[in-house]
């Protein structure tokens, strides 16, 4: 049997969906009732019996840093694949980021070799990374620094791998992906859906930085692929192609029928908006938008190269036009 943790995001909630039209008996943590609407919208995104396949999940409270909870959870299990994860570039979240994302991916790991998993595949990111001279592609050999100005983000997702890393040492078989930004359709509120509906609301600026694309598809096809294969102990970049946000930006807003953004967002503009909006926030006590790191990496450009991936499973990945076309028709179907 395989267990999904973060059952209810945008990746556990498509890999569900993919591993149950497999054929596969599936386990689901959640923490939150309501968040379990999420999996359903996703779901209805591939079949109007989604209904169905909904039920077929074998759903278990718990949360990855409640110890007797999780324990509960791997009875019976196989296979892990470890999506659950707490996203946030917001310097005053850095504590419950730790906690979610490091001590939970410990709790996680520590359960997979107290059960003798056979493997576990861990969902990381591309902000683990580290940069390039030169604009050099960044690849799964780039050394990360732990002296760079680091998000607290990037920073916590790092400190999770190194958890997968240690279980590997003690005798756990173990894959890591670092997707770049994914685009999937069911979950609209947060996340890569929240682009789709802010461009349907109307987005005035772009900036000068590029963003690294995947497809959600693509996320949970290679997941499958590398838990089935042999493969083990290594990492995958997940990138499918990079782009400018100019190029990004204006597909999004003609993918739901939106006006294009047409200004440069200035380095300048950028700078004063962050520290408006951590004004805004020390004054309504509303959650940051707009961050120092979130302005660096939207004006910063990085080549995220996915060969190794592309190499290792002879796979090629869907093209990033046609991904946002298909979300954004999802989107005014669900949303508009």
């Amino acid at each position: 049997m395989i267990l999904v943790t973060g059952g209810t995001g945008l990746v556990g909630a498509h890999l569900l969906f993919k591993l149950i039209s497999d054929g596969e008996k599936v386990k689901a943590i959640y923490r939150n009732e309501k968040k379990l609407n999420n999996v359903k919208n996703v779901f209805s995104c591939y079949t109007e019996d989604f209904q169905t396949y909904y039920n077929k999940v074998d759903w278990v409270k718990a949360d990855i840093i409640d110890i007797p909870a999780l324990t509960e959870a791997f009875e019976g299990i196989d296979y892990v694949y470890h999506c659950a994860a707490f996203v946030s570039f917001e310097p005053d979240k850095y504590h419950l980021l730790r906690k979610t994302n490091i001590e939970g991916t410990a709790n996680v790991v520590n359960l997979c070799c107290a059960f003798n998993i056979k493997k576990l595949c861990y969902v990381s990111s591309i902000a683990t990374l580290g940069m390039t001279l030169n604009n050099e592609p960044i690849t799964e050999e780039t050394i990360w620094n732990p002296e760079a100005d680091n998000s607290v983000y990037g920073i916590t997702k790092y400190g999770a791998e190194m958890e997968v890393w240690r279980a590997t040492q003690e005798g756990l078989d173990a894959v890591i992906v670092n997707p770049g930004v994914i685009l999937g359709a069911g979950i609209w509120r947060y996340g890569s859906g929240s682009l789709f509906k802010r461009a349907r609301n109307g987005l005035k600026h772009y900036t000068t930085g590029t963003v690294g694309l995947v497809s959600i598809d693509d996320v949970v096809t290679i997941m499958i692929r590398l838990m089935k294969s042999t493969i083990k102990n290594e990492r995958f970049v997940l990138v499918a192609e990079n782009w400018t946000y100019k190029q990004f930006l204006q597909a999004l807003a003609v993918s739901v029928n939106a006006d294009l953004p047409k200004k440069l967002a200035k380095a300048s503009l950028l700078k004063f908006a962050w520290k408006l909006d951590w004004l805004k926030t020390k004054l309504t006590g509303k959650r940051r938008r707009l961050t120092k790191h979130i302005v660096k990496s939207l004006s910063t450009e990085k080549d995220y190269n996915s060969d190794k991936v592309k190499n290792t499973l002879n796979y090629a990945f869907k093209p990033i036009d046609n991904s946002i076309k298909e979300v954004g028709a999802i989107f005014l179907k669900q949303e508009a």
